[in-house]
């Protein structure tokens, strides 16, 4: 409490808020519960990760993002109750899986993409309840095991022909009702909302869990009456305005970085607090007089009713995930959008040896143990990075080759995988039917509204 101070009705909200930002310590990175998972952010209840971000109950893994109770896994994203993944992105229930995309309940399969209950298949897209097949045509398990030993490499032109010849669903919903937009699972009433899963009376939000209730909500689970919140799990209740406050917080309003608390106004980094404005406590009769008077404060000021403005963004907008999802030149985020920007570049870092990528085997066995004391230059961006001892273990095991490309550049490459996060109007290619969908027009694959796609696919 050494940081509270009393609230200036001469002054804006966000410019005392702002100086509040800046004085309160923040811990440098977010790891709660975890065993040896120091490089790790947003990680919950894990062992042995590393340069991993936002997840929990996992073992193992490595330069992941979006992952749950997943073991031994590397460089994937959006990940579920699976593992042994390597290069994959949106998988649930899978296991032994490789460069694969959108499976669930998979085993074995490689080159993969939309496929449901399948196990050893290579190059296979849109197909379900199938084992050893091999660009969507079955095989014997001899041809498959001669297959997978005589070709270490896939025939990408096939593979895209698959692709672009095989029907795609409009969204990507199932068990929902009254859905608007994509990735919902088990769901009731979610409007303009994307990645929901087992929530009701949904508005404007993106990977949402178990919630209720709410609008303009991310990356937050377990609550119910949210409000421009961001990050806020384990049962947040009736918050506004409010970043990473968590567990069991309750009644907060423009609150940052809090835990344990509740009534609370314009706190940061405050434990087990009630009736706190500005980090100074209140009685709680004082904190419900004066509530009121600095929110009518704030709407003579025209800041009542908003999330923090991006002024107060500590990280310029390219040095966050938003560019990501929503990309802009710096044109755009100053003058348009006014945001943040920062034109910091890190220097590469100063290594003594130094291999180019093309330069290294396909081959895992001609891998020596002393690529550890090497750095890889990528082959793409030209930045140098190395790889662990755990991550050698990992190809040898699994037989794949030595990555090419830095990490950050193989996480940007799973990322161009997602549709982007926008809507179009498209008609059905099979009936003709309106539809809403995440394809554009000007897309060449073709795509099916959910009836046609469930009577032809599934």
């Amino acid at each position: 409490m050494e940081y509270g101070r009393d609230f200036d009705f001469k002054r804006s909200f966000f410019e005392q808020f702002g100086e509040l930002i800046k004085d309160v310590p923040r811990a440098h990175l977010i790891s709660i519960g975890n065993e040896n998972c120091e490089y790790v952010h947003l990680l919950l209840n894990s062992k042995n990760c590393y340069l991993s971000v936002s997840g929990k109950n996992n073992t193992d893994c490595w330069h992941c993002s979006f992952l749950d109770r997943c073991d031994s896994c590397l460089d994937s994203s959006s990940i579920e109750d699976s593992d042994n993944l390597y290069q994959c992105f949106s998988i649930k229930k899978s296991h032994d899986c490789s460069f694969s995309s959108f499976l669930e309940n998979c085993s074995h399969c490689s080159h993969c993409f939309d496929c449901i209950n399948c196990s050893n298949c290579i190059g296979c897209v849109w197909i379900k309840n199938k084992q050893f097949y091999i660009y969507n045509e079955p095989v014997t398990e001899e041809v498959f095991r001669s297959f997978v030993q005589n070709n270490p490499t896939i025939d990408q032109k096939k593979l895209e022909w698959l692709m672009v010849r095989h029907p795609r669903k409009n969204m990507n919903i199932s068990e929902t009702e009254q859905v608007i937009w994509d990735d919902v699972a088990r769901s009731k009433n979610i409007y303009d909302s994307y990645s929901i899963q087992d929530s009701t009376d949904i508005k404007y939000s993106y990977r949402g869990y178990f919630l209720h209730d709410s609008m303009d909500v991310i990356w937050t689970a377990d609550g119910s009456m949210l409000y421009e919140v961001l990050s806020c799990s384990n049962k947040p209740y009736r918050l506004a305005f409010t970043n990473l406050c968590y567990p069991n917080c309750s009644e907060l309003l423009l609150c940052d970085h809090c835990s344990t608390s509740s009534n609370l106004f314009a706190c940061i980094g405050l434990r087990n607090k009630s009736y706190c404005i500005f980090n100074k406590q209140y009685t709680r009769e004082g904190y419900e007089e004066l509530v009121p008077q600095i929110i009518e404060h704030m709407k003579k000021t025209g800041e009542w009713g908003e999330f923090f403005p991006s002024s107060l963004s500590p990280f310029g907008y390219n040095e966050t995930v938003a560019q990501e999802y929503y990309p802009l030149t710096k044109d755009e985020a100053m003058k348009n959008r006014a945001f943040n920007w920062s034109d910091y570049e890190a220097p590469f870092p100063k290594v003594e040896k130094i291999i180019p990528a093309a330069k290294l085997p396909e081959d895992i066995s001609k891998i020596p143990d002393d690529i550890l004391n090497w750095a890889i230059e990528c082959e793409v961006t030209g930045k140098p990075f190395r790889i662990i001892k755990q991550e050698l273990e990992f190809y040898r095991k699994h037989n794949l080759p030595i990555p090419r490309r830095h990490p950050d550049q193989r996480h940007l490459d799973r990322m161009a995988l997602r549709n982007p996060r926008k809507l179009f109007e498209r008609k059905c290619d099979k009936c003709g039917v309106e539809m809403m969908t995440t394809y554009s027009n000007e897309r060449k694959e073709i795509v099916y509204c959910e009836g046609c796609y469930n009577k032809e696919i599934l």
